[in-house]
Formats: structure tokens, C-alpha cells, sequence
């Protein structure tokens, strides 16, 4: 459901058991859940508020708003001693009334997501995101400051809706000895777990400026083990 001129958000139902977690308990758990694109990028959960426990739900005396929904109710979420300020809102006047009995949760402030058993990481997958990892021959050189950090001729292209393309090359195109491994994971929830890798030029250090998934999920087996680059912080060209 989209409205044509743009006041309302693009709505769809989703279609896949959603759960969240706070405390070790399910705090939200449904098969009715409606994906809502708040912003361009992608979806966010809204709950019915029958599949929601919602006897651990506070309210409070903050307002929130936002461009195309109004202005939310805001609770706080109490689960097992832990509690998640201003963590769920409802929009009761939304435009649209299929969201006035739905309840959003922030995604930072749970424990964990899933969908139906599988966990997933960062922010909702959305239907319309396709990732497609393509074998080439073209060449990638990737230097710093003048110093080479990788040449390939064999990289792996990843191709994912609405982002740059990436190239991930093997860790036997890398200069090996001038990489280290980094401080930093992330999640990607289409990819998985990325562990980062620093450089070191000298007495420099340049802290996480590649990283690898080294236990990708299935869809994106084909980089698994391979290395990308930051582009904004190498120089990469891309024959």
C-alpha cells in the first residue's frame, strides 16, 4: 500500500513470522507484521498490537514525530529487569489506519531480531534488495599513499541494490605483510559478519579499512573469505 502523492508511507505486509526480543523474552511476536518504509532505504517492523506484550509497555511523556505518520504515543519497554527507554511508539492518527493498531519498536534497543528462526542483523531486509556476486576479469589495483595493497585480476563484483558496486579480491592478491587484523565487526543482514583488517605504512596505522566475511550466509557463499576496501579511504581503480 503506497499512496500516490506521497502522504502516506509505502506499506506492504510482510509475510514471515517476526520476533523481538528484550530481557530473553519475546516481547513481540507475530505473522502479521507490516513492512513500512519510513525512509527510502529500507523497511521497519510494525507490530499489531495484539501480538505484542504489551502489559510490559510504559507510556511516557515524550513526543515524537515524523514526516508522513505523525505524532507517536512513546513507551517505555520493561523485560526482565531491563529496560529500553522510549524504545516503542504508536502512531494513533497515522494517515493510514492500518497502522493505528501497530506498534514499532526501535531496532537498536532489542536484543535480538529474527525472522522465523533465522536471526538477522542491523536493520529489516528489505523484499526489493537483490545482492548478485559476479566472477570477472577486470583488473582492481588498490593503493595508499602511494603504496600497493592489492592487485587483481580475477575479483569477485558484488552488486547490491541501491549501493556502489564492491570488489572483493582474495587474500593472495593482498600485500600480505602490511595488513593486520582489525578492531571492528559488523553486520550486514543480507551478508552477515564482517571482520575488518587494518594497515600498517611504516609507523602509521590505518585502522579497519578492509574488511571479510568469513561465514557469509548462504546467498552471498561466493565472497566468503574474500577482502573488500573502503573506496573513500583507498585509492581504487577499477580497469
Amino acid at each position: 500500500m503506497a499512496s500516490s502523492d506521497g502522504t502516506v508511507p509505502r506499506i506492504e505486509p510482510c509475510g514471515k513470522r517476526i520476533r523481538t526480543y528484550l530481557g530473553g523474552l519475546a516481547v513481540a511476536d507475530t505473522t502479521r507484521a507490516l513492512l513500512v518504509w519510513e525512509r527510502p532505504h529500507h523497511p521497519v517492523h510494525y507490530f499489531p498490537t495484539a501480538d505484542v506484550r504489551t502489559d510490559l509497555l510504559t507510556p511516557t511523556d515524550r513526543v515524537s514525530s515524523r514526516p508522513l505518520l505523525g505524532t507517536a504515543r512513546v513507551f517505555d519497554l520493561t523485560a526482565n529487569g531491563r529496560t529500553a527507554e522510549h524504545a516503542v511508539r504508536q502512531y494513533p492518527d497515522a494517515p493510514t489506519g492500518a497502522l493505528r493498531d501497530h506498534l514499532r519498536f526501535d531496532w537498536a534497543a532489542m536484543d535480538a531480531w529474527y525472522e522465523e528462526d533465522e536471526q538477522v542483523f542491523t536493520h529489516a531486509r528489505s523484499p526489493y534488495t537483490r545482492i548478485d556476486i559476479l566472477a570477472s576479469s577486470r583488473t582492481v589495483r588498490v593503493e595508499l599513499d602511494g603504496t600497493l595493497l592489492a592487485l587483481s585480476r580475477s575479483p569477485r563484483l558484488l552488486f547490491e541494490t541501491g549501493l556502489p558496486a564492491r570488489c572483493y579480491l582474495a587474500p593472495t592478491d593482498l600485500v600480505l605483510p602490511l595488513f593486520e587484523p582489525g578492531t571492528r565487526t559488523t553486520h550486514c543482514p543480507y551478508k552477515g559478519a564482517a571482520d575488518h583488517l587494518s594497515v600498517r605504512l611504516g609507523d602509521t596505522l590505518h585502522p579497519n579499512i578492509a574488511w571479510t566475511y568469513p561465514t557469509p550466509f548462504a546467498e552471498s557463499q561466493k565472497i566468503a573469505g574474500l577482502v573488500a576496501f573502503y573506496d573513500d579511504r583507498v585509492t581504487l581503480h577499477l580497469d
